[in-house]
């Protein structure tokens, strides 16, 4: 487990087992320099607690790098939620997250993912008010794709030097919220979709409502595109996978899409632009933490608006000093959070040094307030 942590460079680890309803959790936090650490709570079959706690600690990672380069006052954390192989009331099991999260005091702010409903965030909010999921918030997916949206026409514009997707073929791998959303933007913009799903009646309203073209999952990497959309579980971008690709650019919504992050190097050597996952998905991010932190919609929007720039800095970047576009966006993530947590320091240095001075004396208008 230490090992874990020292991999990822994570803070802490919280471990749930509640064997009454057969709770098993973890929350992975990564850092808190920015602020509360902030990330989703996945309710998902694992193989294993390692394979979990890895989920965990290397989606962290990811979060605190996401809030960082969308320049959130917050930091980076993920839960997970073992699901269980038999019968259990799912309804308490989040009752019971809710009332461990609670448990932390604010040091985790959790939020929808992968497996989890806003139904199960409601539940979460009966329990602690540190969750930034709910049915009053909405559905946060639609600002997450509309983010993917603008930054793939931003490294479109990288790569091909044109300002529009119309007749680029886009294949999207998985067509949940985001991915289903992302295609409505893409369909409009006259882009030609390519789509794989597990679930038939997702890619049979794809075909219908976009007229796009339906492939076997295992088949979607291999398709003839521009872009190559990945929005469903990560790894999908491993070293078996790379050699068949048939993309130019690479950018959707599924965090950690690289196995690992050297898979990077193999894309490059071929010639393929990756967009780092938390710089390109951060739009969900955006909207969920600063509707938490009670931002007005027209900061919110304004943020969004920037995930686009924040693209083009980061090829831009990756061009100028032959770094890889992830590799500038972890530099500038760790840039900013090591300035956090220097900042941090220095506060806390400033508070001791406060607390250890004499109180000063009394005068005259202290006094005259005091009566």
């Amino acid at each position: 487990m230490f090992e874990t942590l020292k991999q990822y460079g994570l803070s802490d680890i919280h471990l749930v087992n509640d064997e009454a309803c057969g709770l098993q959790a973890i929350i992975a936090i990564h850092d808190t320099s920015l602020g509360p650490a902030i990330g989703g709570c996945r309710y998902l079959h694992y193989n294993s607690t390692q394979d979990a706690l890895e989920d965990a600690a290397r989606l962290a990672q990811g979060m605190s790098y996401k809030a960082a380069l969308a320049g959130l006052p917050f930091g980076g954390g993920k839960a997970v939620i073992l699901k269980p192989n038999t019968d259990h009331d799912r309804a308490l099991l989040f009752a019971k997250m809710g009332a461990f999260i609670a448990s932390l005091q604010g040091r985790y702010i959790t939020a929808l993912d992968s497996g989890s409903t806003l139904h199960d965030m409601d539940i979460i909010a009966a329990h602690t008010t540190y969750v930034s999921s709910s049915s009053e918030i909405g559905d946060c997916s639609l600002f997450t794709a509309a983010g993917i949206y603008s930054g793939i026409k931003e490294a479109f514009k990288v790569r091909f030097a044109s300002d529009t997707v119309k007749q680029a073929r886009i294949a999207i791998q998985g067509l949940g919220h985001v991915g289903m959303a992302l295609a409505e933007h893409l369909y409009r913009a006259g882009a030609t979709l390519i789509v794989s799903d597990l679930d038939a009646t997702k890619t049979e309203y794809a075909c219908q409502r976009f007229n796009a073209k339906v492939v076997a999952s295992d088949a979607i990497c291999q398709q003839a595109c521009e872009i190559l959309s990945p929005c469903g579980l990560g790894g999908i971008i491993n070293a078996a996978s790379v050699p068949h690709l048939r993309c130019a650019i690479i950018a959707g919504a599924a965090n950690n899409q690289l196995a690992k992050d050297s898979d990077e190097e193999l894309l490059r050597d071929r010639g393929i632009l990756y967009v780092p996952d938390f710089a390109i998905n951060a739009g969900g991010l955006i909207y969920a933490a600063m509707r938490f932190a009670g931002d007005e919609q027209a900061l919110i929007d304004e943020k969004l608006r920037a995930i686009p720039i924040t693209i083009h800095t980061l090829l831009d970047s990756a061009k100028g000093q032959a770094q890889t576009p992830l590799q500038s966006a972890v530099s500038l993530a760790r840039q900013r959070i090591a300035a956090g947590h220097n900042s941090l320091r220095a506060k806390t240095k400033a508070d001791r040094a406060n607390s250890d001075r004499p109180p000063a004396p009394l005068t005259a208008q202290d006094v005259h307030l005091a009566r």
